[in-house]
């Protein structure tokens, strides 16, 4: 409560203060408009009574003399002086103050040497406490407007508030055990792909819960069972009355391959963590055809050692997108792996590409004996009878996929000769 409260007095004081500094910028601007415009509109006015003046008379300092009607017609006071502070200037304009009673004057050279000027002055008290009427009722109004903004943000951040109000009580209820998707449909709009977001990411959570727990109940389950096999060999060998050296070399022989069987394991753990760390990889701009088709590069000199093939058909001939790469070349790598693994010598190994919509469909296709019913590949330390791996590849890789938002599937072709891995990677 005292967070939302928080959240929301920060949110109106920035508010504020970003609307009076709007406020007063525009206030200031606008007057400053009007009085440029005006002061423009003085100068235009003078300039013509003084070509009218000079016009009209050809002794005009005589005329202004004798002449006392101009005050009246023009509305102006218009006379010749002498003016040094002008110096020379063809024309000068300037503001005056006397008696609370504000002028405009202009001066106009009449004898040029001499420095005698037309003095043109006008009484603009009016016009400067319109101008600054004006002024004062753009503030009030402008104020009145930022109160009213002022009570709309506090219920739009109120309105605004709720929804983040409710995901988060549901995200803080949330635990290991209890792993509750967020209802979209009441969520505004708005808040939808954010709702989404959130939801892929307990999505993710869940997936690596599952795959955690799975992962150390069979690596606990895979390093008992040699250290098992060495603690009897080891306890037989003590036992026997012949404790010859060539029964204790086989003993020792025995134990190394259970050790070599513990390094594997751990090995593929620590594949594993590193797995998890790449997830937070950040993504590269990729040629990921280019990237495909250089793996394809380094795995055909495996395949021509073991006389087998690798047969490729890439489309399109470049693609490039944001992935994070370490991840992707976990998947790829261990396809390909179990494709020559599997393959009998002789057989090619087919890895083609396409774009289906937004998504970029990567398969291999290898020639081996397939994968057995009702067997779930993905769990960790599951194997084949065929398989001389840990059984943790495709866990690896199916993680690495869910990491990408990508789809890993692995099903047997049709004729029952051979796998067919397809990677569907969103492009967008």
């Amino acid at each position: 409560m005292l967070f939302r409260r928080s959240l929301r007095v920060n949110f109106l004081l920035k508010l504020v203060v970003a609307l009076a500094t709007l406020v007063f910028f525009t206030s200031f601007s606008f007057y400053f408009y009007i009085r440029i415009n005006s002061t423009y509109e003085l100068q235009d006015s003078m300039q013509e009574q003084a070509k009218y003046l000079f016009k009209k008379y050809t002794d005009l300092e005589k005329a202004l003399n004798k002449n006392d009607t101009l005050q009246s017609t023009l509305g102006i006071n218009a006379k010749i002086e002498y003016a040094p502070f002008v110096h020379y200037q063809p024309k000068f304009f300037r503001n005056l103050k006397k008696d609370d009673r504000f002028y405009f004057q202009a001066f106009f050279p009449y004898e040029f040497k001499s420095q005698k000027y037309l003095v043109l002055t006008k009484d603009i008290t009016r016009r400067i406490k319109v101008e600054n009427m004006i002024y004062k009722s753009i503030i009030i109004v402008n104020l009145l407007s930022l109160v009213l903004i002022i009570i709309y943000a506090f219920f739009l951040s109120k309105m605004l508030l709720k929804p983040i109000e409710t995901v988060s009580k549901k995200i803080a209820k949330m635990s290991e055990r209890e792993l509750n998707k967020i209802d979209i449909k009441t969520l505004p709009n708005e808040f939808q792909p954010l709702g989404n977001s959130i939801n892929q990411l307990i999505n993710k959570v869940e997936h690596f819960l599952k795959y955690k727990k799975e992962l150390f109940i069979g690596a606990a389950h895979e390093l008992k069972t040699p250290l098992a096999v060495m603690k009897t060999k080891s306890q037989v060998a003590l036992l026997k009355r012949d404790k010859s050296i060539e029964s204790l070399k086989v003993a020792l022989e025995q134990n190394i391959k259970s050790i070599d069987s513990l390094n594997s394991t751990i090995e593929s753990i620590l594949a594993f963590g590193r797995e998890e760390g790449a997830q937070f990889e950040k993504s590269k701009n990729v040629d990921i055809i280019k990237f495909i088709s250089d793996m394809l590069d380094e795995f055909e000199i495996v395949a021509i050692k073991e006389e087998k093939y690798i047969v490729r058909d890439l489309k399109p001939k470049s693609l490039k997108i944001d992935i994070q790469i370490s991840l992707f070349r976990q998947i790829l790598q261990n396809l390909l792996q179990n494709a020559l693994r599997f393959s009998p010598k002789g057989s090619k190994v087919r890895v083609n590409s396409f774009i289906c919509e937004d998504n970029l469909i990567i398969r291999v296709k290898d020639s081996g004996s397939g994968l057995p019913e009702n067997f779930d590949i993905y769990a960790p330390f599951q194997r084949t009878r065929d398989s001389s791996g840990t059984g943790l590849g495709l866990f690896l890789a199916k993680n690495a996929a869910n990491s990408l938002n990508a789809k890993l599937t692995l099903k047997n072709r049709l004729n029952k000769r051979g796998v067919v891995a397809t990677i569907i990677l969103p492009i967008k």
